[in-house]
């Protein structure tokens, strides 16, 4: 195990909703839009993910990608700092009966040692917004040596795309449009929380950091003003 210096950023840590919180993951299929096994099937077949492959999903949530792309026959390891989220997932791939291939582990995308070959793919599903910009680009950089030449690394998270001097607007709008009564989905009062203790990033700012660390940016989707995904080789 790597001996990290003292400065080092704790990437285990709880930022902003509490995972390790049952009744939390237990909701986050519901809560969560990107978690869904039909997206999920799409993006598998969109990254052009086969039988063989080897493939890391960083925040692997509840293991919905991470199952999709088993069943595809790809070896998957499946990373989360939420023990929680992790049996939740490990239950789900025994249900679809691929628990054989996915490989569970307690980390993130600072502490994760991958000690296999380089992987195919990578992938991260809003997880990476738990990271302050300085360890966004520290994580790009180890996503970057995990990877084969020619390899894909998949972000979709929230990125902010509108203009700074607007945010206190766009985020007051976005939060009207979006924000679910309880029981329902992601509240106001989740998002609030998002807003102010988590790290979400403007999508120049992303830019820059993913050709800094090595990455073609093949496709840039900012599918509204508030979320976006990448799609990148290294």
């Amino acid at each position: 195990m790597t001996t990290h210096p003292p400065w080092y950023y704790n990437d285990v840590q709880q930022v902003g909703t509490d995972f390790e919180d049952v009744t939390q993951v237990e909701a986050y299929d519901r809560n969560q839009p990107s978690s869904s096994a039909e997206k999920s099937q799409k993006l598998v077949t969109q990254l052009g993910i086969l039988e063989g492959q080897s493939i890391i999903d960083f925040g692997c949530g509840t293991g919905t990608f991470a199952i999709q792309a088993a069943i595809a026959g790809a070896h998957v390891y499946a990373i989360d700092v939420s023990h929680s989220m992790l049996t939740f997932s490990q239950q789900k791939a025994q249900l679809a009966n691929v628990s054989s291939r996915i490989e569970l582990h307690h980390s993130g995308f600072l502490t994760y040692e991958h000690t296999a070959a380089p992987v195919d793919v990578i992938v991260t599903q809003a997880a990476l917004h738990h990271l302050p910009d300085f360890w966004k680009m520290a994580a790009f950089l180890r996503i970057a040596n995990m990877l084969k030449p020619d390899g894909i690394f998949y972000l979709w998270d929230t990125v902010f795309s509108f203009h700074p001097t607007e945010y206190q607007t766009r985020i007051n709008e976005w939060i009207q449009r979006v924000a679910k009564p309880p029981c329902e989905g992601w509240t106001t009062d989740d998002f609030e929380t998002h807003v102010r203790e988590e790290y979400t990033t403007f999508g120049w700012i992303l830019e820059r950091m993913l050709t800094d660390a090595g990455f073609t940016i093949e496709m840039a989707n900012y599918v509204t003003p508030e979320y976006a995904e990448y799609v990148c080789r290294k």
